[in-house]
């Protein structure tokens, strides 16, 4: 695994969540050439201190970064790929619900024969297996539904924490609050591609989930209807050559 590669993970009150989750990623990356950032969105439990007793088990290819005040999981996203060093970033929840062991097969698509250079985010499909409660399940259902029938982003999960994203287009990508829900078609309409990979999906053994149907469905409809004018307003192209340069005789 010779690609270069940060791995960026928020956290927000999820104790007891990091220092496994960590030595998973360790593990799964075994002999890459990576760097991991964990981002403190400001939480009040014991996050950070496990966060700082990983830093000292590791070593300084984990680095640690925290915000003043809480800000959200998007912002939290930002301040990570805005840290890496790398040009490549995997994106994964704290929770713990997303497979470490997963990573190397979205890497895997960055090696595949007539791979587009496009491509600009490799983003999961839990389609393996869902782990939450009902509830969560059906407003994840919806949500997505509701996203492709506006959106068009031909994504069957676009609602997964687990992503490869190139960073120099993540950054040119325009920020709002709760804008990680929306990368895939956030992606397209800046003209890139996007490859959706089957991945598997855990059970959250510690802590609670912070995301319900008042903070996760109807909060996002604003931001649907943001994205899809966002869409009708894109003028991307792609400049084909620069025009030589003529001189009059």
């Amino acid at each position: 695994m010779q690609q270069q590669l940060s791995v960026v993970i928020p956290f927000f009150n999820e104790a007891g969540n990091v220092l496994p989750l960590v030595r998973e990623v360790f593990a799964a990356l075994d002999g890459a050439d990576f760097e991991l950032l964990l981002v403190d969105d400001a939480s009040s439990d014991a996050t950070l201190a496990e966060m700082q007793q990983a830093r000292t088990a590791l070593g300084p290819r984990l680095r640690i970064l925290r915000h003043r005040r809480r800000a959200g999981q998007s912002t939290a996203l930002l301040t990570g790929v805005r840290a890496a060093r790398h040009p490549w970033v995997v994106s994964l929840d704290g929770d713990g619900q997303n497979d470490p062991a997963d990573i190397p097969r979205l890497l895997a698509c960055l090696r595949e024969p007539g791979f587009a250079p496009a491509v600009q985010l490799v983003i999961g499909d839990r389609r393996r297996g869902r782990h939450d409660r009902w509830l969560r399940r059906v407003s994840s259902r919806v949500a997505n539904a509701v996203r492709n029938a506006v959106l068009h982003d031909g994504v069957p999960d676009s609602g997964c924490g687990l992503k490869l994203l190139r960073r120099d287009a993540f950054l040119a990508l325009p920020y709002f609050d709760h804008m990680h829900r929306f990368l895939p078609v956030l992606v397209r309409q800046a003209g890139g591609q996007v490859l959706s990979v089957p991945v598997s999906h855990r059970p959250r053994l510690r802590g609670q989930s912070k995301y319900g149907v008042t903070n996760r469905l109807f909060v996002g409809i604003v931001d649907l209807f943001g994205v899809a004018w966002l869409g009708r307003r894109n003028r991307h192209t792609e400049c084909l050559a620069e025009e030589p340069e003529t001189f009059p005789s």
